[in-house]
């Protein structure tokens, strides 16, 4: 540094001086120095405000998929409360389409600066990159990630009072069976290229089964046919199926994680089933565009960390199936790049790729 302010010294115009030489270059050094701490600390006080405003405009969270389902309740009831706790203006708005890529993308291309958030998904996040040629992000290269919010069980279900054509099927035996007909069976899932979509593959080899995958555009357009007799099965979240579950609308078949669900404590795993080998969850969590400043980042988080440890909080998503989780942003970093590379080697092995 003092070698930066003697060259200044140096450049200054040549001054006519009676006074001790070194006097002179001790006092110039003294006034530039003192001009440089005003200078730093001018600019570090205007930084430091800068982040500390913020927000100072209303938050835009992205919810991938439409009204009704799974995301969209985690979305809801996360959000709300920190508009509420926060007093900030949270605007929740859906934006389905493409198994959940749509509102990722446009998350992807939002301003770096914390007011535009989504909140990404097992499938949008870790399997879209894999399957779409063009799906308009990468994973790891456009998000920072903020927090992890839940963490659910995927359930498979079917209509609990069957129409039509539907076949009665309350077991995985009885699934397995309809498989093996010649027929098999309709499985709808909340959209192409998600994990139930490629869930659905995985099912389809450990069980030697006819299975036929319809994509929907979110859970509850899937489960508005199962229960209307245009397909047989779907295969979802706990938190988008446990409404119509506990409305005596559909019947919990399976469990596609090791463990059984808290909130279906009834329904047995595939695993217990026989049906090794596939042990499949959904997590919810929010991203910011990448390149948004780290004091914003974890701002974000930790708001939103004190709201997934509220009581109240904690016992809406559990009733919806799932189970709030938080930590840090660099936990949740960690865990999605280790998550998307299993995913990407599942996706490979499947050989499945979207148009």
């Amino acid at each position: 540094m003092s070698i930066n302010l003697i060259e200044l010294f140096l450049k200054r115009p040549t001054i006519q001086m009676t006074i001790n030489a070194s006097s002179f270059l001790d006092w110039e050094l003294m006034k530039i120095i003192r001009q440089s701490l005003c200078i730093t600390a001018v600019l570090f006080g205007t930084l430091t405000w800068a982040q500390t405003d913020f927000p100072n405009k209303p938050i835009r969270l992205l919810i991938p998929f439409p009204p009704g389902g799974g995301t969209d309740f985690v979305s809801r009831v996360v959000g709300s409360k920190l508009a509420e706790t926060t007093k900030w203006a949270v605007i929740l708005e859906n934006m389905p389409g493409a198994g959940g890529n749509l509102a990722i993308a446009a998350a992807a291309k939002a301003a770096p600066d914390g007011y535009t958030i989504v909140m990404g998904q097992s499938d949008n996040m870790m399997l879209g990159p894999w399957l779409y040629p063009n799906v308009g992000y990468d994973t790891i290269k456009s998000f920072t990630p903020i927090i992890q919010a839940t963490v659910a069980p995927l359930a498979i279900v079917s209509n609990a009072q069957p129409v039509g054509q539907q076949h009665r099927i309350q077991t995985p035996a009885d699934m397995v069976a309809k498989g093996k007909t010649e027929k098999g069976f309709t499985w709808a899932s909340a959209g192409n290229g998600t994990v139930g979509h490629l869930y659905t593959e995985q099912f389809k080899q450990a069980t030697q089964t006819k299975l036929l995958h319809v994509p929907y555009k979110g859970a509850a357009p899937a489960l508005n046919d199962v229960i209307g007799g245009s397909v047989d099965m779907a295969i979802l979240s706990v938190p988008s199926v446990l409404p119509l579950v506990n409305g005596g609308k559909l019947k919990p078949v399976a469990i596609t994680t090791i463990k059984r669900s808290p909130m279906l404590p009834d329904t047995p795993t595939l695993d217990e089933a026989g049906i090794k080998g596939i042990d499949v969850g959904i997590w919810l969590g929010l991203f910011a565009p990448v390149g948004t400043p780290p004091a914003v980042v974890a701002r974000l988080n930790a708001e939103i960390n004190k709201v997934l440890a509220m009581p109240d909080v904690r016992e809406k998503i559990a009733n919806g199936g799932a189970t709030a989780v938080g930590g840090t942003s660099e936990e949740f970093a960690q865990f999605v790049r280790t998550d998307y590379a299993r995913w990407g080697k599942v996706a490979k092995e499947s050989n499945i790729k979207i148009d």
